[in-house]
């Protein structure tokens, strides 16, 4: 049990610790950047090794509060004697691992849904039942009618759309009572993506520039992980309840979708090839719509996979090294959902304006002449630059209404 004295002392003999080691090692670790990181893992190592064996003593009864107040037998003569705990649990350190990866699942159907598959199998049912296409007795004929039949055993479109709007805020559906919709889900997911992307760019810049090119990057881990951090303490209040089975059920029922799509007798109907082709020869021959099937489908697997990433304890690994090789699980499903999401005008990317021009001369020594002048053209052309974020972030609103 660790008292007030005990307490300090250990923080200054850490300390003293790092410094000891930086002193010592200090030539080679100019030479090796991942030997810091592997010191000061170790560091934290012992640090939290002390902690953890302090905190399984038991307290006393009054918790160390007689010896403070200087009440009993035990009363502390001086203020270093006093018990002092180190801390409650992080609040980072939990992982609600089925629930994210739910939500994963959840965010694949809801894309699905957008492009349209349920709208085809609804429109396929009508055509069916109303007698208006050459389907009777086919394998694709029976799915389609069982599948009909278990209808009224299963969640409804207006389930779904509240279930998206209260996980991810998509939508304009009305939340059942006692809940809020996620308004911040697309922000903070389009954010951590962005930090995923950016990171592993410039590890790509870090490894054609340098010598070694598998040195640790110059990007930083710390933006990353918290990025990450809280969209997965956003999902965690919103993952609770019925989220779970029903995204089970839908999965089901996006199975059985695709198996009627893909029957036979179904693509012959349609002159098709594969279920994807039948999707979008009923929604462009029936609904008119412009298709977005492709981007959508990139989303929802990417999205799933980032999602799946997140459910894991990867995000809490401080070290470099650890951290980047787990990183690089979604560093492409970052950029292939991102640039999905650009190409439909649903997310941007952040590092646009980051790059500094370079002089014609090899050098940015030719544009420092011309410096007064540029920032005099900027002070000028500020009204109107602000009048074209204001319009560029009040169209993104609009698209992330449609969602």
């Amino acid at each position: 049990m660790a008292n007030e004295s005990d307490y300090q002392g250990l923080l200054e003999r850490v300390a003293a610790l790092r410094e000891a080691l930086a002193n010592r090692f200090a030539g080679d670790l100019v030479g090796n950047p991942a030997l810091a990181d592997a010191l000061q893992q170790q560091v934290d190592d012992i640090l939290a090794a002390v902690v953890k064996q302090d905190s399984q003593i038991k307290p006393p009864p009054d918790k160390g509060l007689s010896q403070l107040a200087g009440i009993g037998p035990e009363a502390a003569e001086e203020f270093g004697k006093t018990r002092i705990p180190h801390g409650v649990q992080p609040y980072d350190e939990q992982v609600a691992s089925e629930r994210l990866v739910a939500v994963g699942d959840l965010y694949y159907i809801y894309h699905h849904e957008r492009i349209g598959v349920f709208r085809v199998i609804r429109k396929l049912k009508e055509l069916f039942q109303a007698g208006a296409v050459r389907l009777s007795s086919g394998q694709g004929a029976f799915l389609l009618y069982q599948f009909d039949r278990r209808d009224v055993l299963r969640y409804t479109l207006n389930d779904r759309q509240m279930a998206y709007r209260r996980a991810f805020g998509y939508g304009n559906a009305q939340v059942p009572q006692g809940t809020t919709p996620n308004v911040n889900f697309h922000n903070q997911f389009s954010h951590f993506i962005n930090q995923v992307a950016l990171y592993w760019r410039d590890k790509r810049i870090s490894d054609v520039l340098r010598e070694r090119a598998y040195d640790p990057s110059f990007g930083s881990i710390a933006i990353v992980r918290r990025a990450g951090l809280d969209l997965r303490n956003n999902l965690k209040f919103t993952s609770y309840g019925h989220l779970n089975v029903l995204r089970v059920e839908v999965m089901q029922l996006l199975e059985e979708a695709f198996k009627i799509l893909g029957s036979e007798d179904v693509m012959n109907l349609f002159g098709t090839t594969t279920p994807w082709d039948t999707v979008e020869e009923i929604l462009v021959r029936y609904y008119n719509e412009r298709l977005v099937t492709s981007p959508r489908q990139r989303m929802a697997i990417a999205g799933r996979e980032v999602l799946r990433w997140l459910a894991q304890p990867h995000i809490m690994k401080t070290q470099r090294g650890q951290f980047e090789a787990l990183l690089l699980e979604i560093a492409e499903h970052s950029e292939e959902w991102l640039t999905s999401a650009q190409s439909m005008g649903l997310a941007r990317r952040m590092d646009a304006n980051r790059v500094m021009p370079w002089g014609s001369d090899g050098n940015i020594a030719a544009q420092n002449g011309s410096a007064m002048q540029t920032g005099l053209r900027r002070s000028r052309q500020q009204p109107i630059r602000s009048q074209r974020i204001n319009g560029r972030q009040a169209n993104l609103r609009e698209h992330e209404q449609e969602w």
